[in-house]
């Protein structure tokens, strides 16, 4: 069973009296999200580096974007590494498995947390909650954050693909992982000695093959869950969610039975194109040569 926190269960004097020198990485893969990640990198560097120093950096991991993401970011006091430019024998397009595999390479700390880019009410406590456990205590290697979704304003509409897809499929095929609140939440995060050995499913297949295989790596009552509060982000339309569904449902069932659901399918719809769904893995960083040499 994992074991259940709350952000406001973490004062600044917890945090700063049990860091010791350990190092805390924020990581941020972003694809065209221009539009919020200046607020969220300005936000996290005044009140977690300037004010209270517990992030070692904010590093933002550009995903192909093409708008000025990148610019901005950096514009903000974020250090910004190119998703295209990192590890490309292994992984060379777009996806966010993809990026938040490559900024785990491209990061320096002993903590990663990872922070999803669209995010309109963004507030410390996402990175303090998150981070919480893993500095106050020793044995937590990894977390996960839930939150209230909200959708047009409505609580507890938002989370479509969670309830209709992640959450039935995990009791049918994986109930141990049902506990997760919010399987697809993009905040979560760990030790470093932990990720370093999970494969990072391409695109959005990814939270869903991170459960999947952390028990595999790790003893599930050292894996947290924190609320974090109100979760507002932008929702997809029914296209963008039928494609993040199948990502979805091709990573877990690929696990399940890979002969009848390979890595590499195609989401077919009337009237409009065929979409190539991919749920390959990124390796584990601690097998790929580059990263050891570093």
């Amino acid at each position: 069973m994992t074991r259940l926190f709350a952000h406001g269960d973490f004062s600044a004097d917890d945090l700063l009296n049990c860091v010791g020198p350990q190092k805390v990485s924020l990581c941020i893969p972003a694809r065209n999200e221009a539009e919020t990640i200046g607020s969220i990198v300005s936000l996290a560097r005044e009140e977690l580096i300037e004010k209270l120093p517990l992030l070692h950096e904010i590093l933002v991991m550009d995903d192909h974007s093409e708008d000025n993401t990148a610019a901005v970011a950096r514009d903000e006091g974020a250090q910004v590494a190119s998703a295209e430019d990192l590890l490309a024998a292994y992984a060379s397009g777009p996806g966010k498995g993809q990026a938040m595999w490559k900024s785990l390479y491209a990061s320096e700390g002993d903590l990663i947390i990872w922070c999803d880019a669209d995010i309109r009410n963004f507030g410390v406590q996402f990175i303090i909650g998150l981070v919480g456990p893993l500095i106050c205590h020793a044995d937590i290697t990894f977390v996960k954050g839930y939150y209230e979704r909200t959708l047009d304003g409505r609580p507890g509409a938002g989370g479509r693909v969670t309830e209709l897809v992640a959450r039935p499929l995990f009791s049918l095929f994986r109930p141990e992982l049902s506990e997760f609140i919010q399987p697809l939440g993009g905040e979560y995060g760990g030790r470093r000695s932990t990720l370093e050995q999970l494969p990072f499913t391409h695109g959005y297949g990814v939270e869903t093959g991170l459960l999947c295989d952390l028990p595999d790596v790790v003893d599930m009552s050292t894996v947290a869950q924190v609320d974090l509060g109100t979760r507002v982000h932008r929702n997809r339309d029914l296209d963008g969610l039928g494609i993040q569904a199948q990502q979805v449902m091709a990573t877990l069932l690929h696990r399940v039975v890979p002969k009848e659901v390979p890595a590499q399918t195609t989401l077919s719809r009337p009237n409009k194109p065929d979409v190539s769904i991919d749920v390959q893995s990124c390796p584990p960083m601690n097998t790929v040569p580059e990263y050891l040499n570093r």
